[in-house]
C-alpha cells in the first residue's frame, strides 16, 4: 500500500488515486481475522466459524455466530464487537419488518440493510467504517440464501463462500470441491474440511463452531461438538486439496 500521506484520517477523503483508505484498513482488519465459511445444500444452508476457546472459558458458546431471526443465522470474520452492533440493528430491522408486514424478513432485505449501514460509516467524518465482514444465511420463501457484506457496504450473493484469514486458499479449495447438489451432511463435512485446511490446528473439531437452517425446519440450529466429531470422520480423504 502506498503511503497514505494523511489521506487516512477520514473516510470522507479520496485520495488522488481515489482510494479511501479507512475502508481500506477495515478491510485489511477483516483478512486478519478467523475464517469464516457459508454453505448451500440442497436442503438448506450451514454456516461456520473457526474459534479457539481458552481453557476456561466456557465451549458451548460462540462469539463469532449469532441468530437474527428464526430462520437466519450470521457469521462475522474481522472485529467482533463491530458484528455484535450490527447483528443487533438486524434484530430490530427483522422484528420491525415482522411487526409492520406479519411476515418474516427475507434474507436479501437483512443483507442489504446492514450494507446500507456500513456504507454510512464511510461517509461521515468523526467515525469509522466497521472492521466486519459478515455471512447472512437462511431459507426465505425464494429458496436457501447466502450473502456476505463488508466494511465498503458491498453485499454480493453466494452459494459457497469463505472471508477471514487465508480466505482466498479456502476459496479455492470450495471451487474444487462444492456442489450445488450437495446434502446439507456433506455441506457440513466440507465446512469442516474447508476450515482445517490452513488452521494450525488442522484436524479435529474443537475449534469450530457450526450452525444450520434446513428445508425441514427452517430454523436455525446450532450442530453439536458431537455431531462435527462424526461428520469430521465422514470428511477425512473425501475432498481434494
Amino acid at each position: 500500500m502506498m503511503a497514505s500521506r494523511g489521506y487516512d484520517m477520514t473516510p470522507t477523503m479520496y485520495s488522488p488515486d481515489g482510494r479511501i483508505y479507512q475502508v481500506e484498513y477495515a478491510i485489511e482488519t477483516v483478512k486478519r481475522g478467523a475464517i469464516a465459511i457459508g454453505l448451500q445444500s440442497k436442503d438448506g444452508v450451514v454456516i461456520a466459524v473457526e474459534e479457539k476457546s481458552r481453557d476456561l472459558q466456557v465451549e458451548d458458546i460462540t462469539q463469532k455466530i449469532f441468530q437474527v431471526d428464526d430462520h437466519i443465522g450470521i457469521a462475522a470474520a474481522g472485529y467482533i464487537p463491530d458484528a455484535r452492533i450490527l447483528v443487533d440493528n438486524a434484530r430490530f430491522f427483522s422484528q420491525s419488518n415482522k411487526l409492520t408486514y406479519d411476515e418474516s424478513v427475507e434474507i436479501e432485505t437483512v443483507a442489504k440493510h446492514l450494507a446500507d449501514q456500513s456504507h454510512q460509516f464511510t461517509q461521515y467524518s468523526g467515525v469509522r467504517p466497521f472492521g466486519v465482514a459478515l455471512i447472512i444465511a437462511g431459507i426465505d420463501r425464494k429458496g436457501t440464501r447466502i450473502f456476505v457484506t463488508d466494511p465498503s457496504g458491498t453485499y454480493v450473493p453466494y452459494a459457497a463462500v469463505a472471508i477471514g484469514g487465508d480466505s482466498d486458499e479456502v476459496t479455492d479449495f470450495l471451487e474444487k470441491n462444492y456442489k450445488k447438489e450437495m446434502s446439507i451432511n456433506d455441506a457440513i463435512s466440507l465446512a469442516i474440511a474447508a476450515i482445517n485446511l490452513k488452521s494450525e490446528e488442522k484436524t479435529g473439531t474443537e475449534h469450530i463452531k457450526m450452525s444450520k437452517v434446513t428445508d425441514d425446519t427452517k430454523l436455525l440450529e446450532r450442530i453439536s461438538d458431537e455431531d462435527l466429531k462424526k461428520f469430521d470422520e465422514l470428511a477425512k480423504g473425501k475432498f481434494v486439496k
